[in-house]
């Protein structure tokens, strides 16, 4: 029987954290028309002429903090993710890993796929919760691809997983090896995305900002919403690890630009915190499924030093999934 074909995507990395490779991967994922969606001309200016030669040299030297002798720590736990699922589900699937920017890249991995001359194709990307500047455009990337091939598999897609109930309960073991209550307050830190882009996933066009507390609650009028989704991944980690709403806040990261972003940001919300006495956090970043420079640095390290100067003592990062079996056991539920 022909093997069934799965393609895990996740966001990519540079080749090395040289500023030339880094360069080329900034550049490559700036100029996403869903990253940065404004018209092309606009975008290109502010990509090629302003960030990617002003922010390239900078980015690089954090990479250099987080590159390891096993290379990229996001690509090394996606590999390791790919294989262990590909052990998981045995010789009827053939699993591919690609990247959404740089390597391996997504056109690649769809050939070895058609090579395999697979009977279907199941597309995870390896985001919980959807966006359209990460899920979105590895769909788009996906069926503009493999809508020229002469004959098309069946193909399907996995929009999100952010309620998926492994994947919490892993988030939520890994956080008690810390000891839940060696710390005041914990924080739920999102990646962070530009407010146009929750108000354009509002098929509505009545409830996104315009609705109190407009994410607190997951509903049909929200439920492609980046922000409700990852309200509800905090909300489900709460439950499980037993806190109250008062014990912990949601709050998003890695803001780019003077545009509004989804709000609170984080460091706003470690000033608030810090004004309020709390000394020690615990951070999850539910966002991503394997450490990488927003966990690794931004977090462990800017986001502890700048806690530290606020009057704070420590942030201690909860790890990621990384290369826990039961993510695998995950991944293979939404493989079959």
């Amino acid at each position: 029987m022909a093997k069934k074909g799965i393609l895990l995507v996740n966001l990519g990395t540079p080749d090395s954290p040289e500023v030339k490779d880094v360069r080329k991967y900034l550049d490559q994922f700036l100029m996403d028309e869903r990253v940065i969606d404004i018209p092309k001309l606009n975008r290109t200016l502010l990509v090629k002429g302003i960030i990617v030669p002003f922010r390239s040299p900078k980015t690089s030297k954090l990479y250099k903090e987080i590159w390891s002798e096993n290379g990229s720590p996001l690509l090394y736990y996606s590999e390791l993710q790919a294989q262990m699922l590909q052990d998981k589900l045995g010789k009827e699937y053939q699993v591919e890993l690609a990247m959404r920017y740089q390597s391996p890249s997504i056109e690649n991995a769809l050939e070895k796929l058609k090579k395999g001359l697979v009977s279907s194709i199941k597309v995870i990307p390896l985001f919980p919760q959807y966006a359209s500047a990460s899920t979105g455009s590895v769909l788009q990337l996906v069926m503009e691809l493999i809508s020229k091939w002469p004959t098309i598999p069946p193909v399907s897609f996995v929009n999100s997983f952010h309620d998926n109930d492994l994947m919490l309960e892993i988030f939520a073991d890994n956080a008690r090896k810390h000891g839940l209550e060696n710390y005041d307050h914990v924080l739920f830190s999102f990646h962070g995305l530009p407010q146009r882009q929750m108000t354009k996933s509002d098929h509505t066009g009545k409830y996104c900002l315009k609705v109190n507390n407009c994410c607190d609650n997951y509903n049909d009028a929200n439920k492609f919403c980046y922000s409700a989704q990852c309200h509800n991944t905090a909300k489900l980690l709460a439950a499980k690890l037993g806190i109250t709403r008062e014990d912990y806040s949601v709050c998003y990261q890695s803001r780019l630009g003077k545009e509004p972003w989804i709000q609170p940001y984080t460091t706003d919300t470690l000033k608030k915190l810090a004004s309020e006495g709390k000394k020690r956090l615990l951070v999850f970043s539910p966002a991503f499924v394997a450490d990488c420079l927003e966990t690794l640095y931004e977090i462990t390290v800017e986001y502890h030093e700048e806690f530290k100067e606020l009057g704070g003592e420590h942030v201690q990062l909860v790890e990621s999934l990384n290369d826990d079996p039961r993510f695998i056991d995950a991944l293979a539920e939404m493989s079959i």
